[in-house]
C-alpha cells in the first residue's frame, strides 16, 4: 500500500515546526528518521493531515553534557550516538544496548528521540530511558516542559505528549555504577521478546524489563540472594501480565525475566 495524501512541511527553523504543530495538532506528525513512521504511513495505520520534517534543524542534532546529564537532541541519529566518543564513559548502559537496536541500516537513519516517541514496549531506547530515570524535554509554541520517564509512557505506543508538542530532546544521567543489559530476540536486531537492564543503586539494584508489558517496567530491589531473589523476580515477572503472541508464550517470557533478571542482578552486585 501507499500512504494517504498529506501535506509536507520541511521545517527550516524550529518555530516553523512548532507553528505547524500548533495549527494542525493531532492531525500532524513529526518525522525525523522515519524508520517506524514510514511503515505505518505505507500501511495507513497513520493518516496525518500534515507531515513535519525536522531533520534539517541543526540545533536538534546535538549531543551535549549539561551538568550531570547528557542531552540528546531530537535530530540525533542512533548511529551518531553509538559513534559518540564519550558514550561508553558517560552512558555505559546505552552503549551496551544500542548495538541491539535495529540494524546498521536502520540506526543510520533512525533517531534516539524518534524511538522514544514511538514508545514500542519492545524497543531498547525507551527501556534505557526508564532504567536510567531520564527525562523527556517537550516543547510547543508557547512553553517547554520536562517529563520524567516514568510519567511519559502511558501504554503501548502511547505517551503523555500533547498534540501540539514535539520532543526537543531527552536527557540521561551520567552513571558511574555497574550496569548490565541483555535481551532475547528471534534475530539480532529484531524487537526484543524480553530485554532486561540492571543498574546498581545505593541500596541494591534497579531492574528494568521491556517486551513483556505494554510499556517498560522497573523495579528497585534491595540486595537479595538465593531464594529471596528468586521470589522477588518471580513476583515481578507475574506482575508484568505477560501474554501469548506469535513470538513467544507468556510462560516463556516470565521464565526469561526470572533467568535474565537473576544473572543481571548478580552481575551488577558483584
Amino acid at each position: 500500500m501507499k500512504p494517504a495524501a498529506f501535506d509536507y512541511v520541511r521545517a527550516e527553523h524550529l518555530d516553523e515546526a512548532l507553528d505547524a504543530l500548533k495549527k494542525d495538532g493531532g492531525d500532524a506528525r513529526i518525522i525525523a528518521g522515519g524508520q517506524s513512521l514510514m511503515a505505518m504511513l505505507n500501511m495507513r495505520l497513520a493518516r496525518p493531515k500534515t507531515l513535519i520534517d525536522i531533520m534539517r534543524l541543526k540545533d536538534l542534532a546535538r549531543i551535549e553534557r549539561k551538568g550531570s546529564s547528557i542531552m540528546i537532541g531530537a535530530g540525533v541519529r542512533q548511529a551518531a550516538l553509538l559513534a559518540w566518543p564519550d558514550l561508553r564513559a558517560s552512558l555505559p548502559l546505552v552503549a551496551l544496548a544500542l548495538p541491539w537496536t535495529g540494524h546498521v541500516q536502520t540506526r543510520s537513519r533512525g533517531t534516539v528521540c524518534g524511538s522514544i516517541a514511538h514508545a514500542d514496549p519492545s524497543a531498547e531506547l525507551p527501556l534505557m530511558l526508564q532504567a536510567l530515570g531520564g527525562e523527556v524535554h517537550l516543547r510547543n509554541a508557547k512553553k517547554r516542559r520536562r517529563v520524567a520517564a516514568k510519567e511519559f509512557f502511558a501504554g503501548m505506543m502511547a505517551t503523555t505528549r500533547a498534540d501540539d508538542e514535539l520532543i526537543e530532546a531527552v536527557s540521561l544521567p551520567v552513571i558511574e555504577k555497574r550496569c548490565a543489559f541483555r535481551e532475547v530476540a528471534r534475530r539480532h536486531g529484531d524487537f526484543a521478546i524480553v530485554a532486561c537492564a540492571a543498574v546498581a543503586t545505593d541500596n541494591g539494584v534497579r531492574l528494568a524489563v521491556g517486551g513483556v508489558a505494554d510499556m517498560p517496567a522497573i523495579r528497585d530491589l534491595p540486595r537479595l540472594e538465593g531464594s529471596a531473589l528468586d521470589d522477588a523476580l518471580n513476583a515481578f515477572a507475574y506482575e508484568l501480565d505477560a501474554r501469548d503472541d506469535v513470538h513467544a508464550t507468556a510462560r516463556y517470557r516470565r521464565d526469561l525475566v526470572r533467568m535474565i533478571g537473576r544473572d543481571l542482578v548478580r552481575e551488577v552486585l558483584q
